[in-house]
């Protein structure tokens, strides 16, 4: 018997804005790294609580751009083998974590996200919603499962053709269209 097996990515088709706020990261970065080395040698020379403070601040800002650049270069990887669904993150196409494992028959209802059936779902108490996609216009299909008593929504932006292999093995009646 043959594997059902498809790996999609969903990566920003506009790069344009991403790109460009990630070479502004690495503008202030660079800013805020020398700013706070000269503001190093000056608390050296002579200690002042003031300049003590707006070196902290600006290695901090410096750090925390560092962290954070990373994300403006995020994609999604799905993978889909025989009824299994993994996800992962990719930052950069250089981090890669993963971000669980379902198995697709173990959920209560499937669809498209503009389906009223989504609307439903999501409109209930108590949902933690996933959102692991990067196109907000993309073609956005959900899964909406009950795990331990906690609901669970994962929002995913996978191709037509890993769809259709998914309906395969999804039970009768939770594919919601």
């Amino acid at each position: 018997m043959m594997d059902n097996f498809k790996e999609d990515i969903a990566y920003k088709r506009n790069r344009l804005l991403p790109d460009m706020l990630y070479a502004a990261c690495w503008v202030l970065i660079v800013a805020f790294g020398l700013y706070a080395f000269l503001l190093l040698q000056v608390l050296l020379v002579q200690f002042q609580f003031a300049t003590l403070v707006m070196l902290l601040a600006c290695a901090a800002l410096a750090v925390y751009l560092y962290l954070f650049k990373d994300n403006l270069k995020l994609e999604y990887e799905y993978t889909f083998t025989n009824g299994t669904l993994d996800f992962a993150k990719v930052l950069r196409n250089v981090k890669r974590k993963e971000l669980g494992s379902m198995n697709v028959a173990n959920v209560s209802a499937c669809g498209h996200v503009a389906h009223d059936s989504f609307r439903r779902f999501i409109s209930q108490k108590d949902v933690e919603k996933k959102n692991w996609f990067v196109n907000r216009d993309g073609n956005l299909f959900y899964f909406y499962y009950v795990k331990e008593g906690k609901k669970t929504i994962i929002v995913m932006e996978p191709s037509e053709e890993m769809v259709e292999m998914i309906r395969h093995y999804v039970p009768a009646g939770v594919y919601q269209g």
